[in-house]
């Protein structure tokens, strides 16, 4: 039986901005207008914020798509905080004119809190940042496997 290749689904833009979805906090990140690097820019407490909040910074951020970190195992395989990382970006998705790419976060808190514990000592700081380092540090992970096409840029 011939194996089917599925065509790579296309970068929608430079612009990006990126999420580390949780239950009590979101990290959020976006790309320069380059579509090159990726920054943390904010953490959003779910006590006090909702989904739709979380949509607004697509708008607010003008960004040409979102990249929301993917939680898998080890081996790869998606389990419950994956599922409900999907849920939680299907009703973003509904709220925003933009597309949703799904990017595998594996590593990225760890990654997120060795940058921090080499420069912020307090762990009631580091924690304050890590998910918005973590958003970033996903991001970034997808605009380097995905540099844009600058000859279809106008």
């Amino acid at each position: 039986m011939p194996r089917e290749y599925r065509r790579k689904p296309r970068r929608p833009g430079p612009k990006l901005l990126g999420l580390d979805l949780g239950e009590r906090r979101i990290g959020v990140a976006v790309s320069d207008d380059t579509g090159i690097i990726a920054s943390p820019k904010r953490i959003v407490d779910m006590r006090y914020a909702t989904l739709e909040d979380i949509a607004r910074l697509a708008t607010e951020f003008n960004v040409d798509g979102i990249v929301v970190g993917l939680p898998k195992g080890m081996s790869g395989d998606e389990g419950f905080q994956a599922r409900e990382t999907r849920a939680m970006a299907a009703e973003i998705e509904a709220l925003v004119d933009v597309p949703i790419i799904f990017w595998d976060e594996r590593l990225s808190s760890y990654i997120a809190d060795q940058a921090l514990s080499a420069r912020v000592k307090s762990p009631r700081e580091r924690r304050k940042q890590l998910d918005a380092i973590a958003a970033a540090v996903t991001l970034q992970s997808y605009l380097d496997a995905n540099p844009l096409d600058r000859s279809t840029l106008g």
